[in-house]
């Protein structure tokens, strides 16, 4: 039924989920990725081994796709440039690619669409940011993000008091942005075809480790009022829009004291915030980027049950090859469904795995997620 072959570069955790929703359809799938041993490469028979940062290696396997797409930022665009002018489909497109993947561009983009985010500045390294606190320019407290290649907490800095000035800066391409006053943390995935149709998930809310600066469990749908929930899902469309971008868009966003919603941030691409989605909706946002490169009709995003997601992260103190503790006593329990990435080897603060807890009684969803929480722990052997 699908002779188009989809080629993901990226063979991690998001490449699988994307390729088991993929097996339903039979949908030909091929990976780019340093090792088979990586989690796409353990049920996608079709895995290049290589570099998807290197011209060469991208543009190679590109040429044996119809349709390519992304489960990681950085990845090499110059070679996806090459292959839109020879004919390929790339999604999201290297031009939207060459924006986010910079989030020096990222922020100019929405000021230039009228998109509302946080203010800041772009600055060149740690001496310029230094010199502009001393004059008065920028204010503690401030953030502060590497342009390029942060992901997964690395790259930010918070820089609250005088002391962080010296052991935190960070020493490379920033953004600059005001330490803003946050009443929560909202993400909404989007999706959208090539006919410019798009679909929106129900906004969830977003629940940090401040140790290891990731998202340490979401809520689905969030607590937020009707209107703000409105508002949400209408910024995303106008976001996803305003790129102009097909497939998936997670919108990362700032809810202020004051009732104002913020872009933080953008994802093109299969994101933490939707792996719920899975057990807790009526269309994954796995299968929706599939129906999406393919310019399918789009799923229903209604979700099926309230849920809880939280991300398995190797414990701070543990290194070596991986044991899930508290593995049986969690999984006997309704509603809790354990998804393992399989990775090998843990260490501190690695994504080895998600639970989604789904209950429609908000009391026991959060009883079960707390019990998972204290009792599901990622150590070694």
């Amino acid at each position: 039924m699908f002779k188009k072959t989809i080629g993901i570069l990226g063979g991690g955790q998001l490449g699988k989920m994307t390729a088991l929703a993929a097996q339903n359809w039979d949908v030909p799938l091929r990976f780019l990725d340093k090792s088979k041993d990586f989690p796409a490469g353990k049920v996608c028979p079709y895995f290049e081994e290589g570099d998807f940062t290197k011209y060469e290696d991208v543009y190679e396997f590109g040429k044996n796709c119809d349709i390519i797409t992304i489960e990681i930022e950085s990845v090499n665009t110059a070679a996806l440039h090459q292959l839109v002018q020879e004919g390929k489909t790339v999604h999201p497109s290297p031009v939207v690619l060459d924006i986010i993947k910079d989030k020096g561009l990222q922020k100019e983009f929405y000021i230039e669409n009228q998109l509302p985010t946080s203010s800041f500045l772009l600055v060149k390294n740690k001496q310029e940011i230094l010199e502009k606190v001393e004059e008065g320019t920028i204010q503690l407290p401030f953030v502060q993000k590497a342009r390029m290649g942060g992901y997964d907490g690395k790259g930010v800095s918070v820089i609250k008091v005088e002391s962080d000035l010296e052991h935190k800066l960070m020493d490379t391409p920033s953004v600059i942005e005001d330490l803003v006053n946050i009443e929560k943390e909202l993400g909404v995935i989007v999706v959208r075809n090539e006919k410019g149709e798009t679909a929106v998930y129900p906004t969830v809310e977003m629940i940090f480790s401040e140790e290891a600066n990731l998202v340490e469990y979401l809520l689905s749908p969030a607590r937020i009022t009707d209107q703000q929930e409105k508002e949400a899902q209408a910024l995303a469309v106008q976001t996803i829009e305003a790129y102009g971008a097909c497939g998936l868009l997670a919108v990362e966003m700032f809810l202020t004291p004051a009732g104002e919603i913020l872009i933080n941030e953008v994802a093109p691409r299969p994101h933490n915030s939707g792996h719920h989605s899975i057990d807790a909706c009526m269309t994954s946002q796995y299968a929706q980027l599939i129906r999406s490169l393919y310019n399918m009709p789009l799923g229903s995003t209604k979700m099926t049950s309230p849920a809880i997601m939280l991300n398995l992260l190797g414990e701070p103190e543990y290194k070596g090859l991986v044991h899930y503790q508290g593995f049986e006593e969690c999984t006997a329990i309704e509603g809790v469904k354990v998804h393992i990435y399989g990775k090998e080897l843990t260490k501190p603060f690695r994504k080895m795995g998600h639970v989604t807890v789904i209950d429609s009684d908000p009391d026991q969803l959060l009883e079960k997620a707390r019990f998972v929480k204290k009792t599901l722990k990622v150590v070694s052997e």
